[in-house]
């Protein structure tokens, strides 16, 4: 059951990405390798493009069955990096492909579905939108008895008054990601990403014991029982 630390107190912008700075050094080998195998696997459905039918039929798939509740076990994984856990590769693959895998896929389609109605109305409404889904896979990733659909609303209550932040937080990666550019995305892989995913679930820790704290989330809300039928 989720427990909020008695001893909570508020971080800064700054105070988190200090935090993942260490965490990922500390286990950067397998962060390092975590990211390329998810860069690998997203990429791999322009291999098969130029197949008939087949091609098609996997570039379609992919995305929805693998990359999306991938990003689940990625974001469950940089999760205990940055809580100071050891972690191994499979574990990416162990939390996407069990515990209801279903779960994490219809809760990725959940959160793309309402992101591209809201991108629909223009190009701001859909990055405010974007930010307040952002945390979605990590409770699909670490709170196993939220729903799909409950896991979203979570992530509004958790972004509520906090988007602004998470937008300059977003914003402060660009020169990195210029870099990472530069280097045909090698300075990405080897440090970049690491310590961005590693950032980002630092916020996801901070901002659910935010919610926690003022009361805009109860714990039992993301350790709900689950329905025995």
């Amino acid at each position: 059951m989720f427990e909020q630390n008695q001893a909570y107190t508020r971080l800064s912008r700054a105070q988190i990405k200090a935090n993942a700075k260490q965490a990922m050094a500390n286990q950067r080998g397998i962060s390092i390798l975590i990211t390329f195998l998810f860069m690998l696997i997203a990429g791999a459905g322009s291999i098969f493009a130029g197949i008939p039918f087949l091609g098609a039929l996997i570039v379609t798939a992919l995305p929805w069955f693998i990359v999306m509740p991938l990003t689940v076990g990625m974001s469950g994984s940089f999760l205990n990096v940055y809580n100071g856990q050891q972690i191994g590769v499979g574990d990416m693959f162990t939390t996407t492909f069990t515990g209801n895998y279903l779960r994490k896929v219809g809760g990725m389609a959940w959160m793309s579905l309402w992101a591209f109605l809201w991108s629909l109305l223009f190009f701001v409404p859909g990055i405010i939108k974007a930010i307040a889904y952002s945390m979605t896979p990590y409770i699909l990733a670490v709170h196993p008895n939220v729903t799909a659909t409950d896991a979203l609303k979570l992530s509004l209550r958790m972004t509520q008054g906090h988007k602004g932040e998470l937008f300059v937080f977003y914003l402060s990666w660009i020169g990195w990601l210029l870099l990472s550019g530069l280097t045909l995305g090698i300075l990405y892989i080897v440090h970049v990403g690491p310590y961005m995913q590693t950032a980002m679930a630092g916020y996801f820790v901070e901002l659910r014991n935010r919610a926690v704290a003022s009361g805009a989330i109860q714990p039992h809300e993301l350790d709900p029982q689950p329905v025995v039928a």
